[in-house]
């Protein structure tokens, strides 16, 4: 169980180390949500068109998201290096719904739908920065008061730090 001071510093340590620029990753991260999309549309392209060459694109697209999802996750155990690349394009994919919807005029269900997406991201995050409790596959407890994962994002992530 983590308690709030522990959690605090651990956040301090994060945001300070040495290469450790949050703002950075969340922009990586989007990043890598934006290729994965494009080795999709590679895909149907590909398919829709009967031209092999839109593979070879994917190909190479596939490549550096490769690469750069391993500069977020360097270290990983089981699937998280899986589950990180579909939490991310889960987030993607439901910003885009989130998106249409509010294109529509529904705005109570694109709000729900990008608060559901701002959670898988958020679990994202909870997984990149080894914040969760695996062995039960639960949130840790800051004191007795849970803090969720949207709680920790907002304090490690700041887009806006340049």
């Amino acid at each position: 169980m983590m308690k709030f001071d522990d959690l605090a510093k651990r956040i301090q340590e994060l945001k300070g180390a040495k290469g450790a620029d949050l703002s950075m990753e969340e922009d990586l991260s989007i990043a890598i949500m934006n290729l994965i999309s494009l080795e999709e549309h590679f895909f149907f392209t590909a398919e829709k068109t009967q031209k092999s060459d839109y593979f070879d694109l994917l190909n190479e697209i596939r490549e550096v998201r490769k690469e750069l999802l391993a500069r977020m996750i360097d270290q990983h155990e089981g699937e998280t290096w899986c589950v990180s690349k579909h939490l991310l394009a889960a987030t993607m994919r439901i910003m885009e719904v989130a998106t249409k919807l509010q294109s529509d005029g529904k705005k109570q269900e694109a709000q729900q739908t990008f608060d559901q997406a701002y959670k898988i991201y958020s679990l994202f995050w909870a997984l990149r920065l080894k914040l969760l409790d695996l062995s039960n596959i639960k949130k840790k407890e800051v004191d007795k008061k849970p803090m969720s994962y949207e709680d920790i994002v907002n304090k490690l992530v700041d887009c806006c730090r340049e």
